[in-house]
């Protein structure tokens, strides 16, 4: 008696725990059945806004090294005709023959060279000019240029300040003034802003960059509500870690160049996965996209809702560093 009702009770915690699997089963099975559809509905869609890309006019600055260069390959595989834009010609000329190379079996227009200097805002418009002269017109345009900042705020020089401002802030604002009539006159056209997560979140001895790209990020908030009647986009991108030569072209408090590759800039994205990334974003006309890491992800949750914590882990971060 007592072995059948061990037996008994056996039996109907199987049957239980048969039909908690067979529940499960059903379950997954239609979350499946609803997940499936919409996963590929996604990726036709993302593979139609990708297309739309052929033929585009695309104006890059800084894009003569780094994140520059490999959005320009991204975009020139994509059929876009590629404008290349930065201060060394020379460096303009050697991009230009790889996307030719590497790319030759790519069905669009030659990539096309227009040096300029973002810090030089009387000749902005000019070249702006140029380039509308050779294409046309301009569909989207990638404010990618810049230059990066390391030392603290008392040991920064104030025409430091003003020369990180000037090219990743006013030269910036200066090209997009530059272009906005064309694409307002047409009815279309698409705005970059390759800005920074320490747009976002300012860190310990980067004040004058994470002031410039604070600076970016607000100016494209509000240019996107300006223009949204006139079916243009406004992307702003915030990447966080990027494996290019931006440290080392950084300016120290006394205007030298920083001169040496930092960690956290070694271990960071490569370009070309940041540039795959922007690309498909600005496919899909997505107003703004962080790319990054958790932790840079962690510190604008805190930054925005546990604000104290926030500004304890960056003392904590600016003493660690001044002690070195």
């Amino acid at each position: 008696m007592f072995f059948h009702m061990i037996e008994l009770t056996l039996q109907n915690r199987m049957n239980e725990v048969k039909k908690l699997y067979e529940s499960l089963s059903l379950i997954g099975s239609l979350s499946l059945a609803i997940s499936l559809p919409w996963i590929i509905y996604k990726a036709l869609h993302l593979q139609r806004s990708l297309n739309n890309l052929f033929g585009k006019v695309v104006v890059i600055t800084g894009a003569s090294s780094g994140l520059g260069e490999a959005l320009a390959h991204e975009f020139y595989m994509k059929g876009c005709q590629v404008v290349l834009c930065a201060r060394r010609r020379q460096e303009l000329d050697r991009v230009r023959t790889d996307l030719m190379h590497s790319h030759s079996t790519v069905q669009t227009h030659p990539p096309i060279i227009i040096p300029l200097d973002l810090a030089d805002l009387d000749n902005l418009v000019e070249n702006l000019k140029k380039i509308i002269t050779v294409t046309g017109k301009v569909d989207i345009l990638i404010n990618n240029g810049g230059v990066s900042h390391r030392g603290n705020v008392l040991s920064t020089n104030i025409d430091v300040d003003m020369k990180i401002m000037m090219v990743n802030y006013f030269g910036t604002v200066a090209l997009t003034k530059a272009v906005l009539p064309d694409m307002v006159k047409r009815n279309e056209g698409h705005i970059v802003f390759i800005s920074s997560v320490q747009g976002l979140i300012a860190l310990p001895e980067r004040s004058a960059y994470s002031a410039s790209k604070h600076a970016v990020q607000a100016f494209g908030d509000s240019l996107r509500a300006e223009v949204a009647d006139n079916n243009i986009s406004v992307s702003v991108i915030s990447p966080g870690y990027i494996q290019t030569n931006l440290s080392l072209n950084a300016l120290t408090g006394s205007g030298d160049s920083y001169g040496q590759m930092d960690d956290s800039t070694k271990s960071g994205y490569t370009p070309e996965y940041v540039a795959k990334k922007i690309v498909k974003a600005v496919a899909q006309k997505k107003k703004e996209m962080i790319i990054s890491s958790m932790l840079p992800k962690i510190a604008i949750f805190l930054r925005k809702y546990l604000p104290s914590l926030y500004f304890f882990a960056m003392a904590r971060r600016a003493k660690k560093s001044s002690l070195k």
